[in-house]
């Protein structure tokens, strides 16, 4: 199994794991991030929907969410806010490129928070009706469950990649060396 295969599978697990634990709050923007920041455009995109069908899975599979059209509406919502979460976080990174990487991957956060949650908005205000999921309490559960998300995901990624530099050496080190 290659790293990157390795590293979708594990992100996938985490968010349908994650899903049981905090049913409503699943912290797609934490993932949305981690796909900007770590994969390539289509890739992250790709794992991002994966996560979402994950969430989708679990949510009406085992947490019996219910089979409403408003229940699915959101859960569309849901999944195009966080499709706007992966692009924004992309652009993000990308146009800030001159940055050190925690700098550019906490900006990159911030602003895909901050899209998804105003997506969000605008779909409960204009066809979904209602606010109350808007609460200024509520919004910051759902950040602070995306940050510790998006901490220890970031953390495991920066070990992934440590882990993959030093039996890059360690392999290159017991490799017998070749004359020409």
């Amino acid at each position: 199994m290659t790293g990157r295969l390795a590293w979708l599978l594990l992100l996938i697990a985490a968010s349908a794991a994650l899903t049981t634990w905090f049913a409503c709050i699943t912290p797609f923007v934490a993932f949305a991030v981690i796909a900007a920041t770590t994969l390539p455009h289509r890739s992250a995109l790709c794992l991002t929907v994966a996560v979402w069908l994950a969430n989708q899975a679990v949510g009406y599979g085992v947490l019996h969410y219910p089979w409403t059209v408003d229940s699915a509406a959101w859960g569309v919502a849901i999944g195009g806010a966080t499709a706007i979460g992966v692009l924004t976080a992309y652009w993000t990174a990308a146009r800030l490129r001159s940055l050190r990487s925690p700098v550019r991957t906490l900006a990159a956060f911030v602003s895909a928070f901050a899209l998804y949650e105003l997506t969000l908005y605008a779909v409960a205000v204009s066809i979904l009706g209602g606010t109350r999921a808007f609460a200024p309490g509520i919004v910051a559960q759902v950040f602070l469950v995306n940050t510790v998300t998006f901490v220890g995901l970031y953390g495991l990624n920066q070990l992934a990649a440590t882990v993959g530099v030093l039996n890059q050496r360690r392999r290159a080190l017991a490799s017998p060396a070749r004359v020409v």
